[in-house]
This record gives C-alpha cells, structure tokens and sequence, in this order.
C-alpha cells in the first residue's frame, strides 16, 4: 500500500450549496470522512454538511474538545485521542478527508490535526481543499464589500479578547471578527468607541434555517452563537472607487 493521504476539506459555512465541486468530489472519493464532534456528542455543522453529499456509513465522528478552553490538560487529551484515532484510520484506509467548516487554512482544527498526524503516521501525504469562509458568506448575504482598491483586511479572532479588535478598528481598511458569540458586548463597545458600528454587519447560521443577519447596531447585549461574524466595512467616502 502507497503512503496513506489526508486531505482537509472546507465545507463552507453552513450552507450545503457552498461546497466546492472539487470539495464534494474529495468526500464522495475518499475511503472515510471524519467529521469532528464537541464532546457534548451534537452533530455539528461540518458533520450536517457532508452528509448532504455522502452516505452516514462512510462518515466517521471524532471527539475534539472543541470548547475546551480552561482546562489544557483536557483539551490536549482529547487532542491525542482524536490524533490518535484519526491514525488508526490513516493505517487502515488509502484516503482519510477530514471535513472542517469555512477553510482548512483558516482558523481550522485541521492544522492541528495534520501536525499531530506527521508525528503519528510518518510519510502520509497531506492536502487541503479550499473552502468558502463565513466573511465571504456573510458578504454575499450582507452586501458588505469586504474590500475595495488598495484597503487592506484584517481578520481578528476575539476569543483572545476584544484588545485586538479594538487595535484593528482604529486602523484603516475593513475589519472582520470571528468567534465572538460570548464577548458580544465588549464588541459593540469597540465599534461604538472607533465610531464604526453603524456600517457594520453581523450575521450567524448563514444559509441555515436559524439564519440571522443584522446591522451591528442592534447588537443589544443578548449572547449571540459562539459561531459569529462581524464585518466592519472600511471608512469609505469619496463614492465610487474612491480607494482606486
């Protein structure tokens, strides 16, 4: 048997529609499809993807502490475990996808996954398949444009925190926030405070029944999914290609 492969699929952000043909055609091909799960066992949103385009036998969930932040030890058990896991399957199968939502290279367990793999199972080839992310999405659904002649944009995790976000809204260009259910509040007061809440979007469960896309001034407090996007367009006067 040749050396074995892992591939990293996006799956998009939500939206079964938004998976790329070269993306469905790497699931339907591969041997297994792992799927990663929260230790609660709910079947997220990768899993409720792929099962749109390939049958529930050829899917395989694994457990990754996925909300695991205060205790480390736990989260790198878990972390193990589902290297662990995801090796055996790389010793047993030609093809191992490992579907992760928005892009593998964009803030995905897959990069973890990949690492601890190369430790594991020695010599296995690696790929990723890019997917559609939720700035992207959210853009679309929004009519927020993500950037214009020579603005830059800058991506800003606020699970470390609003400081850094609060940096990148003082600066020029557009700003994205991702992961920012939980400090939805201290968001708003960053974009209240830069002055840039009014032409900011929000938006959460894109291209999902539960979908909820609002202005960032009706923002009022309330705890939003942990799975949220924000976009705060650039400061853009000057009409049309005023930044060429």
């Amino acid at each position: 048997m040749g050396n074995s492969r892992l591939i990293g699929v996006g799956v998009g952000p939500g939206d079964p529609e938004l998976v790329t043909v070269k993306g469905v055609n790497c699931l339907r091909a591969a041997d297994v499809v792992v799927v990663p799960v929260m230790d609660s066992g709910d079947r997220g949103r990768a899993e409720a993807t792929v099962l749109h385009y390939v049958p529930e036998e050829k899917v395989v969930r694994v457990v990754f502490a996925l909300n695991e932040r205060s205790d480390r030890a736990r989260r790198e058990a878990a972390w193990d475990a589902a290297g662990e896991r995801v090796a055996g399957l790389l010793r047993t199968h030609g093809t191992v996808a490992f579907a992760t939502i928005g892009d593998p290279n964009v803030y995905s367990t897959f990069t973890y996954l990949a690492q601890t793999i190369e430790h594991l199972v020695p010599g296995t080839v690696v790929e990723t398949v890019p997917g559609i992310t939720a700035m992207q999405d959210l853009a679309a659904r929004s009519g927020a444009v993500l950037t214009e002649g020579t603005e830059p944009l800058t991506l800003v995790p606020v699970t470390a925190g609003a400081g850094a976000l609060k940096d990148a809204l003082n600066g020029p260009g557009t700003v994205v926030a991702y992961k920012f259910g939980r400090l939805a509040q201290e968001v708003a007061a960053a974009l209240r405070e830069t002055g840039r809440l009014d032409d900011a979007v929000w938006g959460s469960a894109l291209g999902l029944p539960d979908e909820s896309i609002r202005t960032a001034a009706e923002l009022d407090g309330a705890p939003l999914p942990y799975l949220s996007t924000l976009i705060a367009p650039a400061r853009r006067d000057g009409g049309r290609g005023g930044k060429l």
